[in-house]
């Protein structure tokens, strides 16, 4: 695995305004969590850390704070607990680090990376929806996958790629269910065709013809009839 190495410095600097200046100046405010002891306020170089941001998949990778005026001159092995970004520059505010140890196995999030294009997609038409965008993983920190490539060339339509599915390296153990899908192949969806409209013809009508009802003839016109 290859190591990362991330530049930083003491801060002093507390408080909404002077994090402010802290920011002006090129840095990014850091705090440090390392177990059971204290948080240590740090602040990093916001250029540098772009560049390993463009370089490396950072939010599951191992970083090596190289921490300016440290007692033991020894880099930290860190994983990023949290980035907060500006809600509406975009810009990155503060970061969260966790130490920790080599030797102990930790829990992360690794990317899936899909490889290919599926027969069903290319083929017949269909659609490739997936449902997991990361898999949690329990392995040591030096054994992080940069990703988990899951490969769909020679999926037809209906096919499904699960947890159990996958091959991951040496040392690595997925945490969710192996019936977990990862992603499947879905067929075309059929337009809906309006049904043909039903030519209407109108009859027409005689117009009826109400009879007047004729009222019974008196006794006196009866009479005169005969």
């Amino acid at each position: 695995m290859e190591e990362i190495f991330l530049d930083a410095e003491p801060r002093q600097e507390l408080g909404r305004g002077k994090v402010k200046s802290l920011r002006d100046e090129g840095f990014i405010p850091a705090v440090v969590y390392a177990g059971g002891k204290e948080a240590q306020a740090i602040k990093v170089d916001h250029s540098q850390l772009l560049r390993l941001m463009h370089q490396h998949h950072i939010e599951n990778a191992v970083i090596n704070l190289r921490i300016k005026d440290d007692k033991k001159n020894k880099p930290k092995p860190c994983l990023i607990k949290e980035i907060q970004y500006h809600p509406v520059g975009g810009n990155i505010i503060h970061l969260d680090f966790n130490q920790i140890s080599l030797d102990k196995a930790i829990k992360v999030n690794v990317p899936v990376a899909v490889k290919g294009e599926a027969v069903g997609v290319k083929q017949d038409g269909g659609s490739l929806e997936q449902i997991l965008w990361e898999i949690e993983v329990e392995c040591l920190p030096t054994e992080i996958p940069k990703e988990i490539e899951v490969d769909v060339a020679n999926l037809k339509i209906g096919d499904a790629v699960h947890l159990k599915d996958i091959s991951l390296p040496s040392g690595v153990k997925v945490l969710s269910e192996l019936d977990t899908v990862i992603l499947h192949i879905t067929a075309p969806m059929k337009e809906e065709v309006a049904p043909a409209e039903e030519a209407v013809t109108e009859e027409k009508k005689e117009p009826e013809v109400i009879k007047e009802k004729k009222e019974a003839p008196t006794e006196a016109e009866a009479k005169e009839k005969k």
